[in-house]
């Protein structure tokens, strides 16, 4: 029994020194309010390989294509009320985060018209996050997405490190120190 805490102990020790393998504790130290609700991984998580839809229909992406960036996944939909509540916090943290570090990635899921979106968005004061689309729920599905908004952030490795079901306050101090901490965590 000795040996398997032992050898537990040191697998763990071991994961933390290999590079990629962040150490999220800190940042999860900094859950207050709504991030309560956020809950961080003891181990980062594959995730979907299935492509959505770019806005303005130029094509499609995968979320492989964000790796070098931490990704705050936020799925969502127009008919969404807590949806509606959210982006506009979203949009803010992309405002004060957003760049090579770090990037709000927005798709809405299920039937939404890109004229419903773009009617959502300017109804909400929305013009920096992205319009995609995942139509036909392949996305999240293969994420696990049952109920909307879930939120999903992704390391820099295109892992899933962290999920927060329901919506939450993302401009909340809490949120920032957050995203502050896992952008600042790595080094730019």
């Amino acid at each position: 029994m000795k040996r398997l805490v032992a050898a537990a102990l040191y697998m763990a020790l071991a994961l933390s020194a290999i590079p990629g393998h962040a150490d999220t504790s800190a940042a999860a130290a900094l859950r207050d309010g709504d991030m309560r609700k956020l809950i961080f991984h003891d181990t980062p998580e594959a995730v979907s390989s299935a492509a959505f839809y770019l806005a303005d229909d130029a094509g499609t992406a995968t979320l492989e294509d964000y790796q070098g960036k931490y990704v705050l996944l936020n799925f969502w939909a127009t008919w969404c009320a807590p949806c509606r509540h959210e982006m506009p916090m979203l949009s803010e943290l992309q405002t004060e985060f957003g760049g090579d570090d770090f990037e709000v990635l927005t798709i809405a899921t299920g039937r939404n018209s890109p004229a419903g979106i773009v009617k959502f968005f300017a109804d909400t004061g929305i013009d920096n996050l992205p319009r995609h689309q995942d139509p036909k729920q392949q996305l999240a599905a293969q994420m696990g997405i049952f109920g909307l908004p879930i939120t999903v952030i992704i390391d820099r490795e295109g892992r899933e490190i962290a999920r927060l079901r329901g919506d939450a306050d993302w401009s909340s101090d809490s949120a920032k120190a957050i995203i502050a901490e896992l952008i600042g965590a790595e080094g730019s």
